[in-house]
């Protein structure tokens, strides 16, 4: 899965973030994906979206995903 600006993605609580750009890390250089929900900017380690965890069970899953992030395919309009 690659991840690219603008990107949407639903979270298993149910929020829908925006990948606003991906950096690194200014000391250990990991990284990162800037990302908003909700007015709000956020950061995470790239490995979390990458993260193959099964959350399915997770009595806090809204979604029933299987995975942490999983990627909103945005509809083609003709």
């Amino acid at each position: 899965m690659e991840i690219k600006p603008h990107d949407k993605f639903r979270h298993f609580k149910g929020n829908i973030i925006e990948v606003i750009c991906l950096c690194k890390h200014t000391e250990t250089l990991e990284d990162m994906v800037v990302y908003s929900h909700d007015g709000q900017y956020w950061v995470r380690p790239v490995s979390m979206f990458y993260d193959q965890e099964d959350v399915s069970q997770r009595k806090d899953n809204v979604t029933g995903q299987k995975y942490r992030f999983e990627k909103i395919e945005e509809e083609k309009t003709c």
